[in-house]
C-alpha cells in the first residue's frame, strides 16, 4: 500500500450529527437505520488504520472502542461519543479509508480541541496510549467493610477507565470455600464471637491471605500479560499488597500518607474527594476464575500487621498469635512482584470510609435485612457493627504505610469517582515515567 504523506483534513466546521445529516445523505444509498440502537450509517464503511513504519498491519475503526478511549480522559461519555462520530464522519466524507495511526489522532486532536478539550486530555490521550503499548500491570485495590460502596466504585471506575478485570473477594471467598481444603468458615468473620479484637483481626489477616492465595492466578496472569485488574471486597488486607518484595518497602506510586477528607478540599484541588452512593450491596454476579499458588508470607507482612495491630492498641497479645494465624516467614516471594524483564507494576491500593454514624445506620439497615439467625445466633445488631468497625479501623491503620483511606458519604457521588478517576490517572502517569526511567538506567 503506497502510504500518503499526510491525510489532516480541514475541520474548521466540523460535521455534526444534529445539523448535517441531509448534507451527508445525499452520498449515501437512502437506506432507514433504527436509532433505538444508537447506530449509524457510517458504522457501515469500513475504515481501517495501518500501524507501523512500514504500515504494515492495521486495525479497524471502531466509534465504540474510540468513545472508551475518549472517556479515560475525562471526557464526559456523551461528548465522548459525538467526537467519535465526528471524526469517522471526517474520515469517510473526506474518502480517507485508509489511514496511518499518526493522521488519525491528528484530526481527533483537532476535534477535541474544537469542542473545548484541548491540550489536558490530548496529554492524557498520549500517556494512555502509552500506557496500554508499554503493557503496564495495573492493580487497583478497593477495600473496605460492608456497605461503603466497594461494589459500585469499582464497576464504575473500571467503565471510565475501561478496564475489562473486576474481581471480588468476596466470590473468591466462596468459590475457596466449597470447592477447596482451604479453613475458611461459612460465617463471615465479622458475625462470630471473639473473646477480644486482637483475635478477630488474627482471623481476619489470616482469611484475607487464604483468599489472596485464591487470586494469585489472576494476579499472575496480570503481571505477565500487563492487563490492568480491579479488585474490590473485605477480604483484601493491604499488608500483603503493599509491601515491595525488593525494595521491602510500600509499593505503588503514593507520594505522601493521607487520609482524604472531602471537607478539607476545594473543587480545584489536586486531593479532591467528595461522596459516594452507599445504598447498594457490594454483592455481584461476577465471577472469578480460581487458580492456587504456594505463595508464603514474608517478614515484612507480618511486621506490616503488627505494626498497624499495635496503632489500633492490639500488640498485647500479637505475638501469640503471629504463630498460629500468620505463618512462619517464607522464603517464597509474593507473586505481585516486579517482573525482572517487564515494566514494573503499578499497584493502587484505597481504602473507603465513611462517617461513623451513618456508617452505622446503613450497617443496622443491611443487617437487618439479611438472614444471620441461623449463622449467628449469639450475635446482636451492636456485636456485628463493631467486629465491622474493629476490621475498618484496622484497614484505615495503613495510612502510615502510603495507603489512601478515602472518607465517603452519600450526599456528592460524581465529584467523588471524578477524584479517584484523576488520582488514578496520576497514579498510572508516575507509574509510566518510573518505568522509563528504569528502562533508561538499565
Amino acid at each position: 500500500m503506497k502510504k500518503e504523506k499526510e491525510k489532516i483534513v480541514n475541520v474548521a466546521s466540523p460535521v455534526s450529527g444534529e445539523d448535517s445529516d441531509d448534507k451527508q445523505r445525499s452520498s449515501f444509498p437512502s437506506v432507514r437505520f433504527s436509532s433505538r440502537n444508537g447506530s449509524s450509517k457510517y458504522d457501515f464503511v469500513k475504515v481501517k488504520v495501518w500501524l507501523g513504519d512500514n504500515a504494515d498491519h492495521y486495525y479497524v475503526l471502531s466509534r465504540f472502542l474510540l468513545s472508551r478511549m475518549l472517556t479515560v480522559t475525562k471526557i464526559p461519555n456523551h461528548v465522548a461519543i459525538k467526537i467519535a462520530l465526528e471524526l469517522k464522519k471526517l474520515l469517510i466524507d473526506n474518502s480517507l479509508l485508509d489511514v496511518s495511526q499518526s493522521d488519525l489522532e491528528a484530526n481527533l486532536f483537532k476535534l477535541m480541541e474544537r469542542r473545548g478539550y484541548g491540550e489536558e486530555y490530548i496529554n492524557r490521550y498520549k500517556m494512555m496510549t502509552r500506557f496500554h503499548h508499554q503493557r503496564v500491570p495495573l492493580v487497583i485495590l478497593v477495600c473496605g467493610t460492608a456497605c461503603v460502596g466497594k461494589s459500585t466504585i469499582a464497576t464504575l471506575l473500571a467503565q471510565r477507565l475501561n478496564l475489562p478485570n473486576v474481581l471480588q473477594t468476596d466470590m473468591v471467598y466462596e468459590l475457596l470455600r466449597t470447592s477447596t481444603d482451604a479453613p475458611l468458615a461459612s460465617t463471615p468473620v465479622w458475625a462470630r464471637d471473639f473473646s477480644s479484637s486482637e483475635e478477630l483481626i488474627t482471623e481476619f489477616c489470616r482469611e484475607c491471605r487464604v483468599v489472596r492465595k485464591g487470586l494469585a492466578g489472576d494476579l499472575k496472569k496480570a503481571m505477565k500479560d500487563g492487563k490492568p485488574i480491579i479488585i474490590e471486597g473485605i477480604h483484601l488486607d493491604p499488608s500483603i499488597y503493599l509491601v515491595d518484595d525488593e525494595n521491602k518497602s510500600p509499593s505503588g506510586v503514593h507520594s505522601e500518607n493521607k487520609v482524604i477528607n472531602p471537607a478539607s478540599v476545594d473543587d480545584n484541588a489536586t486531593i479532591q474527594v467528595n461522596d459516594i452512593d452507599v445504598g447498594i450491596s457490594d454483592a455481584s454476579n461476577d465471577a472469578s476464575r480460581i487458580l492456587s499458588s504456594n505463595e508464603g508470607v514474608s517478614t515484612d507482612q507480618v511486621d506490616a500487621v503488627s505494626n498497624s495491630m499495635a496503632s489500633m492498641g492490639l500488640i498485647e497479645s500479637i505475638s501469640e498469635h503471629k504463630g498460629v494465624s500468620l505463618g512462619e516467614p517464607e522464603t517464597d516471594k509474593p507473586t505481585i512482584s516486579k517482573a525482572k524483564s517487564g515494566p514494573k507494576p503499578i499497584i493502587v491500593p484505597i481504602v473507603l470510609k465513611m462517617a461513623e454514624f451513618d456508617h452505622k445506620a446503613l450497617l443496622e439497615e443491611w443487617i437487618t435485612a439479611r438472614t444471620f439467625n441461623d449463622k449467628c445466633p449469639d450475635l446482636d445488631n451492636e456485636k456485628l457493627v463493631a467486629n465491622l468497625k474493629t476490621i475498618q479501623d484496622y484497614l484505615c491503620s495503613f495510612t502510615s504505610q502510603g495507603l489512601n483511606v478515602v472518607n465517603v458519604s452519600a450526599t456528592t457521588f460524581h465529584q467523588t469517582l471524578d477524584w479517584l478517576h484523576g488520582y488514578l490517572l496520576q497514579c498510572i502517569e508516575k507509574g509510566i515515567k518510573e518505568n522509563v526511567t528504569q528502562v533508561a538506567a538499565a
